[in-house]
Formats: structure tokens, C-alpha cells, sequence
């Protein structure tokens, strides 16, 4: 358990450094017989720091729960 909330915390601290992941998807262009051009269209996910704040709260309940037995 207490393994588990370290993997929590770590988590937690990972969403509240990095606030932005960007994945990228294909999209057609130009289709016109055997010629087609793509581009890679980028999306970004934002979340706020108060969730990693939140996660590692969590983390950091789960590891003193384990830790009062």
C-alpha cells in the first residue's frame, strides 16, 4: 500500500509540473488519385496544477493510512 501511494504522489507531482500534453493526429489535405498530402494537426489536453496539487493529496492520504496499521 504504501507503494502505491508513492506511485500516487509521483503522479501527482508529474500533472502539476507538466500542465500540457500535445498529440498529434493526420489529417488529409490534397486527395486526388494516387497523389495524397497529409499534415499532422496538433491537439493540446490542459489541465490545471490544482489537479496534480489534488493527486498528490490523495497519494499523500493513501501513504498515511498505510503507514498508521
Amino acid at each position: 500500500m504504501k507503494t502505491t501511494g508513492i506511485i500516487i504522489i509521483l503522479i501527482g507531482l508529474t500533472l502539476t509540473i507538466f500542465t500540457t500534453f500535445t498529440i498529434f493526429t493526420k489529417e488529409k489535405v490534397v486527395d486526388v488519385g494516387k497523389i495524397e498530402i497529409t499534415r499532422n494537426k496538433p491537439h493540446r489536453l490542459n489541465w490545471s496544477p490544482i489537479i496534480g496539487i489534488a493527486v498528490m493529496g490523495v497519494g499523500g492520504v493513501v501513504l498515511w493510512k498505510s503507514s498508521r496499521k
